[in-house]
């Protein structure tokens, strides 16, 4: 179970991200509380994971999460332009994720 509420926790990383790229100088408030609800989130599942995974495996799977769907969203929102590079290392980040997921 601490592995889903990780994952989970991972995807409302790119929540907040994205709704931070959007606050625009904290001017426009639909984006703020999506920010602060996705960082909530994000923070306490990473948190609650923590207490049965380790500390370190947690992180780095949770910004990996965090990083590769955050530029997934950006992609299709139009925000970002995704190269055959970009698409190489980001699967390679995913494999060092199911990489410390089957060590651990």
């Amino acid at each position: 179970m601490a592995w889903v509420v990780l994952v989970v926790s991972g995807l409302f990383e790119a929540v907040w991200a994205t709704a931070l790229g959007r606050i625009d100088g904290w001017s426009r408030i639909t984006p703020i509380v999506v920010f602060i609800a996705g960082l909530t989130a994000s923070m306490a599942g990473l948190a609650w994971a923590m207490r049965t995974l380790p500390t370190g495996t947690s992180y780095a799977v949770w910004v990996a999460i965090g990083a590769v769907a955050t530029v997934g969203v950006a992609a299709v929102l139009g925000d970002e332009n995704l190269s055959v590079a970009k698409v190489v290392f980001l699967v390679i980040i995913i494999g060092g994720v199911i990489g410390l997921k089957t060590v651990s």
